[in-house]
């Protein structure tokens, strides 16, 4: 097959490569999107039958396209995520070939980039890697202590209580996906016992508005990473949990907890049948209840500061305490006969071939422009800001980033026009 050229490929067609195609369009920039499966894949296939977004429907806001539905201050559950995205698509028809795996990315000595396809083999003067950053699913090694009998998922692989064997379940791990799976269980009538962890929550709203619009009102999702106190370092830190399901609110283990869940600590071993877990379960929740109480203390600051109206309300009490948690547990007494392995995600690279990451294989970028003229990241969570690796800030990281490539695409092709002048006047 003859390998074709491009000025531009785009290597993922999810939302993060769908809006850089759109800013590339407006420059008129030739280019090609490649997606392994469909555009949007992980909103169809990797997320549970009841999942929404945890950020409200108005934050929705890719370039060009801002939310237009009737429910701004809603969340879209997963069937509307996926028809947001088709109607982006188009909005602007993107030039995207779907079902196209690459396989490998090098770049030769003259610098065009080459990318491998099971379609066959093209080459760009830039590439950007719209991949995201939640690519391979994490579970660990003790997951292969268990017996044959028991069943395990990923969080990316759980779709609803329906489809799990009878018996209660096992969840580990309380990030987004860990408590909103553990809350769709119970909600679902089983029983599960919760591995938590150290991820910290937020309360849905606080004096009158949803937390999400104050902290939006307060900059905080157009913070750069740079001004963040942490730096570089918040990359690695879990998201706030809290849910927008039926119309949005918080998540209190302690008040499932009430209702029948049973809590532990961070599971630490799996040993002859039993369970062992770590005795941090009260230092992890009061650790998130004092996160969130800490947003709110941001909030009230910034009301009183802008002479802002807003209801007072009271702060939140926990409504139940571990007394004397069990560190161990027999799991085969206790009916548990699927697991529900919510421990995130990792990223996996090797089919890039070029020295463009650092020692813990993360791309090494400004802005999403690494160190290689001519590569470029989008939608990696904390790329730029807070809100780079969702809906709400994509499009700045999309427009920045085309401005990149314009100004790269620009000095080349004054270049080739030059040379071309100077070998007509030497022909001449």
């Amino acid at each position: 097959m003859t390998t074709q050229h491009y000025p531009v490929i785009i290597i993922g067609g999810g939302q993060a490569g769908l809006s850089m195609s759109y800013c590339l369009k407006e420059r008129g920039i030739d280019h090609l999107i490649f997606e392994k499966h469909r555009m949007g894949e992980a909103w169809r296939s990797k997320r549970w039958d009841s999942f929404c977004l945890v950020t409200p429907n108005w934050q929705c806001a890719l370039p060009g396209f801002d939310y237009a539905g009737d429910d701004p201050k809603g969340f879209m559950v997963k069937e509307q995520i996926v028809e947001y995205i088709e109607a982006y698509a188009r909005s602007f028809n993107p030039p995207l070939k779907e079902g196209v795996a690459v396989s490998r990315l090098r770049r030769h000595e003259s610098g065009t980039f080459e990318v491998t396809t099971d379609i066959g083999v093209f080459t760009a003067d830039q590439i950007v890697v719209a991949t995201g950053g939640y690519q391979t699913a994490k579970v660990p090694r003790m997951a292969e202590r268990f017996p044959p009998g028991i069943t395990h998922l990923h969080s990316s692989d759980y779709k609803s209580a329906a489809e799990l064997p009878p018996g209660e379940v096992l969840v580990v791990g309380t990030g987004q996906s860990g408590c909103q799976i553990a809350e769709d269980l119970h909600l679902a009538g089983r029983r599960v016992h919760l591995c938590v962890g150290g991820a910290p929550r937020t309360a849905r709203r606080y004096r009158g508005k949803d937390v999400v619009e104050w902290l939006h009102n307060m900059g905080y999702y157009d913070m750069p990473i740079h001004e963040h106190p942490k730096k570089d370092m918040v990359r690695a830190k879990a998201n706030h949990y809290v849910t927008g399901r039926d119309g949005g609110r918080d998540i209190d283990l302690r008040k499932f907890a009430l209702e029948g869940m049973k809590l532990y600590g961070r599971l630490k071993d799996v040993h002859s049948g039993t369970l062992c877990f770590a005795d941090d379960l009260k230092q992890n929740l009061d650790q998130a209840d004092n996160v969130a109480d800490s947003i709110k203390t941001t909030i009230d600051k910034f009301i009183e500061s802008h002479g802002i109206e807003a209801p007072h309300e009271d702060r939140y009490t926990p409504v139940w305490q571990p007394e004397s948690p069990p560190l161990s547990l027999d799991y085969e007494q206790a009916g548990i006969t699927s697991i529900i392995w919510s421990m995130g995600f990792g990223t996996d690279y090797r089919w890039i071939e070029i020295p463009l990451f650092d020692g813990k294989g993360y791309p090494t970028h400004q802005r999403g422009v690494t160190n290689v003229p001519g590569v470029y990241f989008i939608g990696l969570p904390w790329q730029y800001t807070w809100g780079s690796g969702r809906f709400s800030g994509v499009a700045q990281d999309a427009r920045y980033l085309a401005n990149c490539i314009e100004s790269r695409h620009s000095a080349a092709a004054r270049t080739t026009a030059g040379s071309a002048l100077n070998m007509w006047a030497l022909g001449s």
